[in-house]
């Protein structure tokens, strides 16, 4: 496969035997990657928000998979507590774990809390997942060849990580907020990687993606102002002209959680003009992301806040 041609999902490999985590599996891109993946032959586990969507999400992937193996697990990525009790539940089933896919997200909201009192989309999008992968590590660990692929997004260009205001207090900006949000992803994603190499466990891939411009729940219009209005009925109108499917925007992910040639710190993305669309191959991120003292920060003020401590995994 070369890199200007990209991937599609018949470059996908057979994944009979592994199982996946897709957080936010119930919809959207999450869910196209959980079919996906059910139809190469992995066991996928659904962490969800929503208990009846998740349901009503296994249904719908049980009827085009038929015989394929899938279960749905309660997750708040808001609630530090539900972190803990899904970690718990999923170390205590004795499965193993392949692929630990940090899907979910959302986006351009009204500023809020999470449950433990963070900025709600950092909280979410950030903290959430910094606090189940190191739940989840110990189970990656005991599995070479496992991966963490985080999911993030192109607007981590116009993100900034401001380390004296991370969450938005004096300051807040909805999609400002989404940018830092996901700029924290791709720097998390560094860091896991350098920690996972100084560890000596090059066999444990830290890996991301992003989708493009993609069908998804993510986008929504809450407010009524007029601004609001023209861009949901632009976004209406011009959305299936300018997106691709949930389908298309999940290959970025699934290479990064199949392709046997990916390393750790790789980032996968559409090929196509300005990464929107296409096939997938691999990207560059800003070089912001791979600022060592920017991960350390990261990383440091993500373990104080959360609680969620790796040094116990060898990774200080």
């Amino acid at each position: 496969m070369s890199q200007k041609s990209g991937w599609e999902f018949n470059d996908v490999p057979d994944q009979t035997g592994k199982v996946a985590i897709i957080t936010g599996g119930n919809s959207g891109i999450g869910l196209e990657t959980a079919r996906l993946l059910l139809r190469r032959g992995a066991t996928v586990i659904l962490a969800v928000r929503n208990s009846i969507k998740g349901s009503e999400a296994m249904s719908d992937l049980t009827s085009s998979e038929p015989g394929s193996s899938v279960e749905v697990a309660h997750l708040d990525l808001a609630d530090l507590a539900s972190i803990e009790d899904f970690a718990n539940w999923f170390k205590a089933s004795g499965m193993k774990l392949d692929m630990l896919i940090n899907n979910a997200g959302i986006m351009g909201i009204p500023r809020g809390t999470t449950v433990d009192g963070f900025e709600l989309q950092i909280g979410t999008n950030h903290f959430g997942h910094f606090a189940l992968t190191g739940k989840l590590l110990g189970s990656l660990l005991e599995n070479s060849g496992s991966r963490v692929i985080n999911v993030a997004s192109n607007a981590h260009r116009q993100g900034r990580l401001n380390f004296y205001d991370l969450q938005s207090v004096h300051r807040y900006g909805k999609m400002r907020a989404y940018a830092q949000s996901k700029l924290a992803n791709l720097v998390f994603t560094a860091e896991l990687d350098r920690r996972l190499r100084r560890a000596g466990r090059e066999d444990v891939l830290s890996v991301a993606a992003h989708p493009g411009m993609a069908e998804s729940n993510i986008v929504k219009f809450e407010s009524d102002s007029i601004v609001h209005r023209y861009a949901k009925n632009f976004w209406e109108k011009a959305g299936p002209f300018i997106c691709q499917t949930a389908e298309a925007g999940a290959i970025p992910t699934l290479r990064a959680a199949t392709d046997p040639m990916a390393k750790g710190n790789d980032y996968f993305g559409p090929n196509h003009f300005l990464q929107i669309r296409g096939p997938a191959v691999k990207v560059q991120a800003k070089k912001e992301v791979h600022d060592v003292h920017d991960g350390r920060a990261l990383w440091e003020q993500s373990i104080e806040l959360t609680g969620v401590d790796f040094q116990e995994l060898g990774l200080s």
